[in-house]
């Protein structure tokens, strides 16, 4: 490694009671009784130096295109306590033997070791970290090493309202929080767990502590929540939050493909439709991410492009996974064990040597994730967010998507207690679903008819030939360029019998799988938006506002399902609001199955259709 002459200058003229660290940087021996204060000025007074003395940077964390590694990302634990459905299978992964994870004291010297050559960030993953139990005596290890500017971590963020107190007194520096998205019943169906509300609770906290950004990862996938982008950047209006909105990106693990992916392009777009003067921030040199902030909010939102616009040039980021493999790529399958070596009794020298080969090996980009890029079809228009659709949980009911700015904006201390009891709601349960909580919802949603807008309208006028027919006879797309753009609403319904045994456990919401009724309404709206992509001759239609109702029906043993769906285009959206409500069914049928096998899906049909050229139906 290069001479560092700093430091030997500094041996050579500083006297006995001060020692310098390996960077160079002079450090007062401690003393017993000394008041904390010293010792975080002393500490502040060492940064300081390390910051205008740095050393030449470790040619063993320099690759062959010359990027300099400082970013380390450590692994603390392979497990976690959610199963998010794009991560890992409802029951969970094989898990190495814990003989073979990282020992707490081999973490702590591979850190110290990488510290030494230049590291100055480490950041704590998993699985997640937070349920690793010695997890705040580790910060406060890390907190110890000379040279480390900056701890963070990157937590679900479930046990982050528990142990943000002790990690900071340990010396914790920056957090990440996941969170995907802001409806509650629609955070249990990702993460197929419940505690949405200690999420929250969680981000309460950070901000009550004083941790300015606290960053809020949110992994924007189509049909799942990229209808919800401007209720995450609404959330920086009143609080310090940088929402971080992460292209999906796909691993060997997940069975996603790139029809999930919403590109930056596509977001920011998005965004700008709401808020015409979001301005650029400048970039931070190795910044991952592209910040931009709405003029007067007090936080801002970030894009990181991983996919459309990948930031390989500049990366100096490394990764140890928690049994030891280093990861010079986080997409690259390539890994060596240092693990192994240490264990094995290699000296620092031999491990920096085998860090510095692993880190000469790093391709310039992640060439195997752009060969798929290349593959992949072109982005879909994105959905409208201006009417996001929204959950309505069972039990009391409040609209989340109306009242969140409210419970969030102007929030400067904590609210959690009070959060806790609006999101979870009290009361006994009642059984209705509605994706929409508008104040003059009809709770009794089949009332079909009377939800129908009340256009007059006479017979309409129909059709001999099949217009998704060639003169040849052969299947084809209908061309709708020359029609004009109108409102188009459409309704429809289905019905499930479900028997009696089934019912009753949908109705007291005792099914093993979970709730059915929110499942099935979930599976409704993202089936109206994937419409296109389920009946082939379809056009793909941006839908402004998806309706999914459910309401119990004791007298037949039956779940009547009502969907409604409205878009400003040249084709109508009936097909939507079919296939919302079929799709909705199949999905109680699904949750219901190990009960009975007797259920019968029945009168799927439209109710109502208005906007298009040959004029409006009711059923009647």
């Amino acid at each position: 490694m290069a001479a560092r002459p700093v430091s030997r200058m500094l041996q050579r003229v500083l006297r006995s009671s001060v020692r310098s660290c390996s960077s160079g940087a002079p450090v007062t021996q401690h003393r017993p009784g000394e008041p904390s204060q010293t010792a975080v000025e002393e500490l502040s007074r060492r940064r300081q130096f390390l910051r205008e003395h740095a050393a030449p940077f470790s040619a063993f964390l320099t690759d062959s295109f010359g990027r300099q590694h400082s970013y380390l990302r450590i692994s603390l634990t392979e497990k976690c306590n959610l199963r998010c459905q794009y991560c890992m299978p409802e029951e969970g992964v094989p898990l190495t033997p814990k003989a073979d994870l990282l020992t707490t004291e081999e973490i702590l010297t591979l850190a110290r070791l990488f510290v030494k050559e230049g590291v100055d960030k480490i950041r704590l993953t998993g699985g997640e970290p937070l349920i690793r139990p010695d997890v705040v005596d580790i910060v406060a290890q890390l907190h110890r090493l000379e040279g480390l500017r900056t701890i963070g971590i990157t937590t679900n963020g479930i046990n982050l309202a528990r142990l943000l107190p002790q990690l900071q007194k340990a010396g914790l520096s920056a957090i990440n929080i996941s969170l995907d998205t802001l409806v509650p019943a629609k955070f249990e169906f990702i993460v197929r767990r419940k505690g949405f509300h200690k999420v929250m609770e969680g981000i309460h906290k950070a901000i009550e502590l004083g941790y300015s950004p606290v960053k809020v990862n949110c992994v924007v996938m189509r049909g799942l929540n990229e209808d919800e982008l401007l209720d995450f950047v609404a959330l920086t209006e009143g609080l310090p939050l940088d929402v971080r909105f992460i292209e999906y990106m796909p691993f060997d693990g997940n069975k996603w493909n790139f029809k999930k992916m919403v590109s930056y392009k596509e977001m920011l777009d998005t965004l700008r439709q709401q808020w015409p003067e979001l301005e650029k921030l400048p970039e931070e040199e190795s910044s991952t991410a592209k910040a931009f902030k709405v003029p007067g909010f007090r936080g801002q939102v970030s894009f990181i492009t991983s996919m459309s616009e990948h930031f390989c040039g500049t990366c100096n980021r490394l990764r140890i996974t928690a049994d030891g493999n280093l990861k010079v790529c986080l997409f690259g399958n390539s890994e060596v064990s240092l693990r192994d070596h240490l264990r094995a009794g290699a000296s620092e020298e031999e491990l920096l040597q085998i860090i510095g080969a692993a880190v000469g090996r790093k391709k310039r980009q992640h060439a195997e994730l752009l060969l798929m890029l290349q593959d992949s079809p072109p982005a879909i228009p994105s959905i409208s967010s201006q009417d996001p659709f929204r959950v309505q949980g069972i039990g009391h009911r409040v609209s989340f998507s109306n009242q969140m700015a409210t419970l969030w904006k102007g929030c400067r201390g904590p609210r959690t207690s009070l959060l806790a009891q609006r999101w979870l709601g009290s009361g006994p349960p009642q059984r209705h679903c509605s994706s929409r909580l508008d104040s003059d919802t009809n709770p009794k949603c089949l009332s079909a008819v009377s939800r129908a807008p009340a256009t007059p309208s006479g017979p309409p006028p129909t059709s001999d030939q099949l217009t998704h027919v060639d003169a040849e006879g052969r299947a084809a797309m209908v061309d709708v360029g020359g029609k004009p753009d109108t409102e188009r609403v459409a309704v429809a319904s289905a019905v499930v019998l479900l028997g009696p045994v089934a019912f009753k456990l949908v109705q007291k919401n005792q099914l093993k799988k979970g709730d059915a009724l929110v499942v099935a309404q979930l599976a409704g709206v993202q089936a109206a938006k994937q419409t296109s992509q389920l009946i082939p001759l379809c056009h793909h239609v941006a839908l402004s506002h998806v309706e999914v109702q459910l309401e119990l029906d004791s007298t037949r043993h039956a779940v009547g399902i009502q969907a409604s769906c409205r878009a400003r285009g040249p084709t109508g959206v009936e097909m939507e609001a079919l296939t919302a409500a079929a799709v909705a069914a199949l999905t109680l049928y699904d949750m219901c199955k190990a009960v009975s096998r007797h259920i019968v899906l029945g009168e799927i049909k439209l109710i109502s259709k208005t906007g298009g050229q040959r004029g409006d139906f009711h059923r009647t």
